[in-house]
């Protein structure tokens, strides 16, 4: 399977990869943008409890951080008037007013990676821009058993017709 295209008696020979690289690389865009990765999928995690959650203790994390390290200087004034009961309380506040916020926040990021990012053009243009080699190496190292089920059909296949053959040769 040569990846550069020959000549042999005027016909064409070239390998299956490099040839169809570029329909390959069409379908595996329109494969991927339609069943196996949706916005709708992003959306899902995003309001799901478990990322929910992480970000919430990442929030709490970086409200926590602020107040203990940087309240002072932002505000020099509230650090005399604020003890660290009215600190928690403004802490606790906050860190729920941003917690709620987070599904909203994760519907505005779906919303516009929905208008700014074309997910099958993105796979098309990857798939276009591997070498032959790359392109190679992938299909086989996913298809490997399968064409090794193939030849071995094959092998059988040839085996019964070339006993045929020579059965009605031997009839003859």
């Amino acid at each position: 399977h040569p990846r550069e295209e020959w000549r042999i008696l005027g016909l064409r020979v070239q390998g299956v990869f490099p040839k169809r690289q570029q329909a390959l690389a069409e379908k595996l865009g329109q494969l991927v943008a339609r069943e196996l990765f949706s916005m709708e999928d992003v959306r899902k995690h995003l309001k799901g409890d478990e990322f929910i959650e992480h970000v919430t203790a990442t929030i709490e994390g970086r409200v926590d951080d602020f107040l203990q390290n940087n309240l002072s200087e932002a505000i020099p004034m509230a650090s005399m008037f604020l003890g660290s009961d009215m600190v928690a309380k403004i802490k606790h506040s906050l860190v729920e007013s941003l917690a709620k916020a987070v599904p909203e926040l994760g519907d505005l990021f779906v919303s516009h990676l929905e208008k700014n990012m074309d997910v099958e053009a993105v796979v098309r243009e990857k798939v276009a821009a591997f070498s032959s080699d790359k392109l190679e190496e992938m299909l086989l190292g996913i298809m490997k058993r399968e064409f090794r089920f193939i030849e071995g059909v094959g092998a059988v296949l040839g085996f019964v017709i070339g006993l045929v053959q020579l059965g009605i040769l031997w009839l003859m």
